[in-house]
């Protein structure tokens, strides 16, 4: 079992004609356990991740995190896992927790709403979005009860500035509201270019040889307003996969058909956790995917993940950026079986 750690102190200067001055030190920390069980007779192999979440914090996020709990865990966890069934390919209901949620939101819906990636400038690169002008404000993202922001001051964000790099303040906005389409991620050359009247702080460069783009805020699916808990999600599904941790991925160029795999799959029956599964893949078109969601967790359940190197850009650019989620049930998901022909 292998622990790793990252930490980045970043202060960053920014001054322009206009007369904005801006000074800003920002610290973030990610650590991770990750482990390889090995069968020496037949070569067969299973991996897990403690899948610890990074923040916008200093030391204390490692003192606060259960590394020790992981440790213990994972060993005990992996065994169970190497000798786990092979998942059966079909439809199921699944329950997904935040620490892999929040891939499918980066994916799904933060590249999908960057206005620039709409408007094709990211055509030659990492691709468009389906997400296009014209469906502002009428296209049915997802649930009727889907609430998404875009963030640039949530507490502890990858992405949380006072300042971007157009010296814009960081602030917080509505991306989907009841399902429906009704904002983008805006810089100052993509609001004015489409009239969208104030850019809304999310320009960044990841160091002072690059310009800034326009790069993903914190983009988060909000949670419920009562206090439905995991358990009650898992409670109500009578055929169903857990979800929890992220792995591998993979999305078409218009940020819609995907596939995503995690770290953890426990079968679900008759409202109950039923042992883990393995070989777990879940594939959806986007719109699909998010009008499926039948419930989401209140905000006990709800957990800040992200990553520190989201791609962009041409020469390529990292930004760090946080994804926040809430447990969350989605009915009648195709899930595909990763160890035959045509899954990942």
């Amino acid at each position: 079992m292998d622990f790793s750690a990252l930490l980045v102190l970043e202060n960053k200067y920014f001054a322009n004609l206009e007369g904005t001055e801006t000074t800003q030190q920002r610290v973030r920390v990610h650590g991770d356990f990750d482990a390889t069980k090995v069968d020496p007779a037949t070569g067969a192999f299973e991996t897990m991740r403690s899948c610890t979440l990074p923040q916008g914090r200093g030391w204390e996020h490692f003192s606060e995190q259960t590394y020790g709990g992981w440790a213990e865990q994972i060993p005990v966890l992996l065994e169970e896992k190497m000798t786990a069934p092979s998942v059966e390919p079909g439809r199921y209901d699944l329950v997904i927790h935040p620490s892999n949620l929040w891939l499918t939101i980066h994916e799904s819906i933060g590249h999908a709403t960057e206005l620039d990636r709409a408007l094709g400038y990211e055509a030659a690169y990492a691709g468009t979005s389906f997400a296009t002008l014209d469906k502002l404000n009428n296209l049915q993202y997802g649930a009727p009860f889907m609430h998404v922001t875009g963030d640039r001051t949530v507490e502890h964000g990858l992405a949380t500035v006072g300042y971007d790099d157009e010296g814009v303040a960081g602030q917080s906005w509505d991306l989907i509201r009841d399902g429906i389409l009704v904002g983008y991620q805006l810089n100052r050359q993509m609001a004015l270019k489409e009239g969208f009247g104030r850019s809304n702080g999310c320009a960044f460069a990841d160091s002072a040889s690059h310009a800034p783009l326009q790069r993903m805020p914190n983009v988060s699916l909000q949670p419920g307003t009562d206090e439905t808990d995991l358990d009650d999600l898992i409670g109500g599904v009578e055929n169903g996969i857990f979800i929890y941790g992220d792995k591998s991925w993979s999305i078409d160029m218009q940020r819609y058909n995907f596939q995503f795999t995690g770290q953890q799959f426990w079968r679900i029956r008759n409202g109950r956790l039923d042992g883990q599964l393995k070989d777990v893949a879940y594939q959806a078109t986007t719109t699909d995917f998010w009008n499926s969601m039948a419930g989401v967790g209140g905000p006990s359940t709800y957990v800040l993940g992200g990553a520190f190197n989201c791609g962009k850009g041409q020469p390529g650019q990292v930004a760090p950026v946080s994804h926040g989620a809430p447990v969350a049930l989605f009915s009648q998901v195709n899930v595909l079986n990763t160890a035959r022909e045509g899954a990942l």
